[in-house]
C-alpha cells in the first residue's frame, strides 16, 4: 500500500485524491487488507492481491483491524474510515503495478543484508576455531582486485576476530586452508554486490511509476505502455535469492570441517568428546543438509518461467510473485543453517578455549549462543536447540551484540 501510495504521489495515475487518502489512512490507522499469497504472475502489476487491497475501496472483501479478521467495511467503520468508492480510473490506479512482489522483496534485502552480517560473524567463530590463516583477509590483497563486496566481508571478519590470538598472529596455522575458510571474503562478498545491485532497482521501482496507462498532464498526453512489468525487480531478486544459497552453502562445508576430525585440526570428531558412543552434532549437519537442498530446488529463476495468459495478451510475464515468495523460504532455511554453524562454531570455541583467546567479537557472540543453548557434554535431542539458534538468527541479536562491541560491519 505504501508503495502504491508513492507511485500516486507522482500525479501520473489519473486518480482520484480520496483513494490514495484511504490507502494512507489504512495504514495509519492500522486496517490491514485480506490478501491472498498466491495468483499473481508479476506482470500487469500483482492484479489478483491488488485487487484483494482495492475492495476495501468500495468497501468489500476483508480487513484485519486490532488483531481480528472481519469484513472491510466493519474494519473501516471501527476505524473511522470513509469508504470512497471507485470512478473512472480509481481501480486500475490502485492494481495496475508490481507492488506486492516489490515490497515483499524491499523486506527480503533488509533481511539478507542482517543475514549476510550474522553469516561473517558465523564464519569467524569457525574461522577461530579452526586456526585459520588469516592472511586472506588482508584488506589489500581484496583491494587490488577491486570488488567493494569482498574488501567489505574482508573488514568485517578482521574486525570480529581483532583482538584474539589467531589474528595476532600467536596460534600456528597453515600456509594455506581450504576454500570454505580462504573464499569467504571472495564469495560473502559477491553476494553484498548482488544485494546491491538488487537494492538500486527494488528503490528504483519503489520511488517510479508502475502504473498503466500513464498520464502526463502538462503535456496533455497520455501514454499505454507495460510499466507494470516485473522483469526489472524479478531478475535481480533471483539472483540476490541464490546468493543466500551459495552463502549458505558455504557455511554449510564449514560446518562438516568443524565436524570432521580429519580437517577440523585437532577438535574430537563431531565435536563430542564421546565420539563412536555419543553422535555430538552428526545429526545437526544432516538438518542443515536437508534445508540447503531446498534452498537449491527454490534458486532456480523464477524470471524464466514464464507462462502466457489472457488470451495471450499477457504473453509474456515476469513470475515475480513466486520469485518473491521462494526467496523468503531460502531465508528461512538460511535461518536454520546459519544457526546451526553458530551452534558448531560455540562447541568448538569451547574445546579451543584453553589454548588461546578469541577475538571480541567472536568471544561475545559465542556468549549469546550460550544465553540460549548449552555446551553439548552428552547427548541430547537437538532439534530444540536448532529451532531456538534459528529463531536467534532471525532475531538478529547476534549481530546487535557483536556490533556494540566491534562497531557496524558494513563500515569498512
Amino acid at each position: 500500500m505504501l508503495g502504491r501510495i508513492n507511485v500516486h504521489a507522482h500525479g501520473n495515475s489519473g486518480v482520484r485524491i480520496e483513494i490514495t487518502q484511504t490507502l494512507v489512512e489504512l495504514l495509519n490507522k492500522g486496517v490491514t487488507p485480506f490478501v491472498c499469497q498466491k495468483g499473481s504472475v508479476g506482470a500487469c502489476g500483482d492484479l489478483a492481491p491488488m485487487s484483494q487491497i482495492a475492495l476495501l475501496m468500495m468497501g468489500e472483501g476483508q480487513a484485519y483491524y486490532k488483531g481480528k479478521l472481519m469484513p472491510a467495511k466493519e474494519a473501516m467503520d471501527k476505524a473511522k474510515i470513509p469508504v470512497p468508492g471507485l470512478q473512472a480510473r480509481d481501480g486500475l490506479a490502485t492494481i495496475n503495478g508490481s507492488n506486492v512482489l516489490t515490497a515483499m522483496s524491499a523486506i527480503f534485502l533488509y533481511d539478507a543484508d542482517r543475514w549476510l552480517k550474522q553469516a561473517e560473524i558465523a564464519a569467524a567463530m569457525s574461522l577461530e576455531a579452526l586456526k585459520a590463516n588469516m592472511k586472506p583477509y588482508t584488506r589489500l590483497l581484496h583491494e587490488v582486485r577491486g570488488f567493494k563486496g569482498a574488501v567489505r566481508s574482508a573488514e568485517s571478519i578482521n574486525k570480529i576476530v581483532s583482538g584474539g590470538d589467531l589474528k595476532e598472529g600467536r596460534v600456528k596455522c597453515k600456509v594455506q586452508d581450504a576454500y570454505s575458510m580462504r573464499s569467504t571474503p571472495q564469495v560473502i562478498g559477491a553476494a553484498h554486490d548482488a544485494l546491491a545491485y538488487a537494492r538500486s532497482q527494488v528503490e528504483i521501482e519503489l520511488n517510479g511509476v508502475g502504473d498503466n496507462p500513464i498520464f502526463f498532464p502538462d503535456k496533455n498526453m497520455q501514454l499505454s505502455g507495460a510499466n507494470f512489468q516485473g522483469s526489472p525487480v524479478a531478475v535481480p531478486m533471483d539472483m540476490a535469492g541464490y546468493c543466500i544459497t551459495m552463502v549458505s552453502i558455504l557455511s554449510e562445508r564449514r560446518l562438516n570441517r568443524l565436524n570432521n576430525p580429519a580437517l577440523s585440526v585437532g577438535l574430537p570428531a563431531f565435536l563430542t568428546k564421546g565420539a563412536g558412543m555419543f553422535s555430538g552434532l552428526m545429526l545437526s549437519q544432516y538438518t542443515a543438509d536437508m534445508q540447503i537442498t531446498e534452498q537449491k530446488l527454490l534458486s532456480t529463476p523464477a524470471s524464466i518461467m514464464s507462462i502466457p495468459a489472457a488470451a495471450d495478451q499477457e504473453d509474456f510475464v515476469s513470475m515475480g510473485m513466486n520469485t518473491a515468495i521462494k526467496n523468503l523460504q531460502i531465508l528461512d532455511n538460511a535461518n536454520g543453517i546459519l544457526g546451526i554453524e553458530f551452534m558448531a562454531a560455540a562447541q568448538a570455541l569451547d574445546f579451543r578455549k584453553e589454548e588461546y583467546k578469541f577475538g571480541h567479537g567472536t568471544q561475545k557472540a559465542k556468549d549469546v549462543v550460550r544465553k540460549y543453548v548449552d555446551f553439548l557434554d552428552i547427548d541430547r535431542p537437538l532439534y530444540k536447540d536448532h529451532t531456538v539458534m534459528k529463531a536467534l538468527v532471525r532475531s538478529g541479536e547476534i549481530l546487535d551484540e557483536v556490533e556494540k562491541i566491534i562497531g557496524r560491519l558494513d563500515k569498512y
